[in-house]
């Protein structure tokens, strides 16, 4: 919504001039600045980078609390588990924090779909704080939630493979690695070819302590194949949802001449049909559903994966840092101690 408008008042864009940084993000935000003066940043930069991070502390916040309430070990707030949680337990809390995300996120993807950057330029709206109220009240609740269920079911599996897949790898490989990695080969003594990493523990073994790049190059792993678990569900489901959000207009008009609530339940009811029937040509033309649901998914999915990635690997720097200090974990083998700070 902002980048769209900031880009509608760049004569450069406008133009189809060819690339250069002012075309970039800093350089449309520069020139939207210049243009109507520092007050742009609180009226139109402001409002949505709020919402978002309304919207990202609510999944994160809610996945937590729902993971502690499933499975018991994260619930302490330790800054490691000893024994990482069940890919079921994962998924049930990311499906949860998913849904959560599904209902703050409402009133913004109401907004963002409703959002013409013409009705801004003309000046119907002084900002958009202003656009943001005039809106909302104008659809009202049923207009926030009209299309709700795509959303329900885009994020809430969207998120719980999202999280299964991250903790899956952040955790459970990384041990299963450390594990064959540090322990294939013994003696580990003198000759044992990472006898740089050994210490002699307090119990007189010896004890590995992992290369401490391997822990943060996992993590960032995990983010990316989650992100690409994440739109292998969330990019199909986007494209539907896109065609439903064509008739958002129609269902607008029709909820101010209705105030019948089951009216308008019918109404959305066959919104969700006549959808159906305009994907299904939509995919026979595109030569099935599987090419027309995953069309432009890699190059979507690239553009996913650096911002999802970054969120994640602060999420976990954060759940570290104030997670409550423990021992280290040792994992125990023959003659030796692989240890996990």
């Amino acid at each position: 919504m902002l980048k769209a408008y900031a880009r509608a008042i760049n004569p450069r864009i406008q133009a189809n001039e060819s690339w250069s940084w002012r075309m970039s993000t800093p350089g449309v935000l520069a020139h939207a600045v210049k243009t109507y003066g520092w007050s742009f940043i609180p009226n139109n930069v402001l409002p949505p980078m709020i919402a978002n991070v309304t919207v990202g502390a609510v999944l994160y916040t809610s996945y937590l609390q729902a993971l502690g309430a499933i499975y018991e070990p994260p619930s302490h707030s330790i800054r490691r588990v000893c024994s990482p949680a069940p890919l079921a337990s994962t998924f049930s809390a990311g499906f949860v924090a998913g849904t959560f995300q599904s209902v703050v996120a409402a009133p913004l993807d109401a907004l963002q779909v409703r959002f013409q950057t013409t009705a801004m330029l003309e000046g119907q709206y002084k900002s958009t704080w202003d656009y943001a109220r005039h809106k909302l009240h104008t659809i009202g609740i049923r207009g926030v939630f009209a299309g709700w269920g795509l959303s329900f079911v885009k994020d809430s599996f969207g998120y719980g493979i999202f999280f299964a897949m991250f903790e899956f790898i952040k955790s459970r490989a990384y041990y299963a690695f450390v594990t064959r990695y540090y322990g294939r080969q013994e003696p580990v003594f003198t000759f044992h070819r990472y006898r740089s990493t050994i210490r002699d523990g307090e119990d007189g073994n010896p004890t590995i302590r992992p290369h401490y790049a391997l822990e943060p190059s996992f993590v960032l792993f995990a983010g990316v194949m989650a992100s690409i678990a994440q739109q292998g569900i969330q990019h199909p489901l986007g494209l539907v949802q896109e065609v439903y959000y064509g008739r958002l207009e129609s269902l607008d008009y029709q909820a101010k001449l209705e105030p019948s609530h089951n009216r308008m339940l019918r109404l959305y009811y066959r919104a969700y049909k006549k959808t159906y029937g305009q994907c299904l040509v939509q995919a026979k033309r595109a030569g099935g559903w599987k090419r027309w649901l995953y069309k432009g998914f890699l190059v979507h999915t690239l553009r996913q994966v650096p911002s999802t990635s970054a969120g994640l690997i602060v999420f976990e720097i954060v759940r570290r840092k104030y997670g409550q200090a423990e021992d280290a974990i040792s994992i125990e083998k023959d003659g030796y101690d692989i240890l996990l700070p």
